[in-house]
């Protein structure tokens, strides 16, 4: 007879069946509405990011198109600053050498009127009167002497004014090559999009650079580069105009009128020329033997600084050997086993010795180099010296030479003067010794 097993397990009511079913139901749709109002919330912020990002990127697109436009703008009035610039530049170039060619062309009338004072030196008897002509001679070699004076005030004002031009031409040059590297880099960024292939994360993209300049700082220091420049320009212009009426004024000069006349004042003054000439080579030759003197002494001082230097380093070296035994004693002692590491008198002696060791290295060093900057004093000095004495040979050595060329005022003409004059380029009558003193005081 067949039997019913049962499967022994536990057994659920019928509610609980119930109850289960539910509760899955319910929580499956609770489930569903979650992810519901989650999808939901998902596509606002999508939508809402997706158009933040676009508003934000066409937004900073514009204001990099605005930005571009600014600094375009700023390079192209720094062109045109520097095309001005240029162009005042080469004006006031031109300008300076016109100034400089009359200034040179000066010399032609101021011989002719040297030679002819000379000339009128070889009058003789009633003839060597002091008339208007001498007169007028004179004059006009301090006219001539005013004009040079004039017009070499002119080329050393456009020679600072070109200095100060190319001053502001260099500082207008380096505006305008950072605004050309600020509108490639700002043009590079412009172009880029999501699709490049170039754009990456990177480190601390939002930090502050060094150096960084705030808007208004940026405008003024352009600003203040194109005002300068205008500036300059403008003293340019000014300088050229009282340049050109300079040269103008002195383009004519008076007649050159002959007569008689006589003068003594150069030959005076060549004598008190030679005379403080010779005073101030001996005052060169006593300072010149003091200073050898003193380079000699320094030399000797030097080399004995240097030997004691060599024994400091040397008793320096000594000590530090000294030290490293010392310490390599301390250090075995250390090991000693169990009992026998105490604090004997050895120990003592030893940490007294490396004490005394350490002030005896730390005053060597400090020796050490106080000899050493007394040293670098003395090498300094002495270049000083040397430099000095230089100085002192080449001033004698030009004034010998000077005191030498002056021996032709008083050498008779035929022996010295050429027989083609350097300024006319003309053959030379025989001339009087004061032609030449007054081509050299030219």
């Amino acid at each position: 007879m067949a039997t019913l097993s049962v499967k022994p397990s536990r057994r659920f009511q019928l509610p609980d069946w119930h109850t289960n079913s539910y509760l899955l139901s319910t929580n499956a749709q609770l489930q569903r509405d979650a992810s519901h109002q989650i999808r939901q919330e998902a596509r606002v912020l999508r939508n809402e990011t997706n158009n933040q990002t676009i508003w934000d990127e066409h937004d900073n697109r514009t204001r990099l198109v605005e930005r571009i436009d600014t600094v375009n703008r700023w390079k192209e009035m720094l062109d045109k600053c520097l095309t001005d610039l240029d162009a005042e530049i080469d004006a006031l170039t031109q300008m300076k050498e016109s100034a400089e060619q009359n200034l040179q062309a000066k010399n032609l009338p101021l011989d002719v009127a040297i030679e002819c004072l000379t000339l009128r030196e070889s009058r003789r008897d009633i003839d060597v009167v002091k008339d208007p002509v001498e007169d007028e001679l004179h004059k006009e070699v301090e006219v001539i002497e005013a004009t040079k004076k004039a017009l070499q005030q002119k080329v050393s004002q456009a020679f600072e004014q070109l200095c100060l031009l190319q001053e502001v031409q260099q500082q207008l040059n380096s505006d305008h090559r950072g605004k050309m590297e600020t509108l490639e880099i700002d043009r590079g960024c412009l172009s880029l999009n999501l699709r490049s292939p170039n754009i990456s994360l990177k480190v601390d993209p939002t930090r502050v650079p060094d150096g960084s300049t705030t808007l208004q700082q940026w405008d003024d220091f352009s600003r203040f580069n194109k005002d300068r420049a205008e500036a300059e320009m403008k003293a340019a212009t000014e300088l050229r105009e009282a340049t050109a009426l300079t040269i103008a004024e002195v383009t004519g000069h008076p007649q050159l009128m002959d007569g008689p006349s006589t003068n003594n004042e150069l030959e005076a003054q060549r004598v008190a020329t030679e005379f403080a000439f010779r005073k101030r080579l001996r005052e060169m030759e006593k300072v010149y033997s003091e200073l050898k003197w003193q380079e000699k002494n320094t030399l000797e001082e030097i080399a004995e600084l240097q030997e004691d230097i060599r024994h400091l380093e040397e008793d320096l070296r000594t000590k530090l050997l000294s030290l490293k035994l010392s310490h390599t004693r301390l250090e075995a002692r250390t090991y000693r086993p169990n009992v026998e590491l105490c604090r004997d008198q050895a120990q003592y002696g030893l940490t007294d010795e490396v004490h005394q060791l350490e002030a005896t290295i730390a005053a060597l060093k400090q020796k050490l180099a106080q000899a050493q900057d007394a040293l670098d004093a003395l090498c300094k000095h002495l270049a000083r010296l040397q430099a000095d004495i230089a100085c002192k040979a080449n001033s004698m050595l030009l004034d010998t030479k000077c005191m030498d060329t002056r021996r032709k005022l008083t050498v008779p003409a035929e022996r010295f003067v050429p027989e083609v004059d350097t300024f006319t380029r003309t053959t030379n009558s025989t001339l009087s010794p004061l032609k030449s003193c007054q081509l050299e005081l030219a």
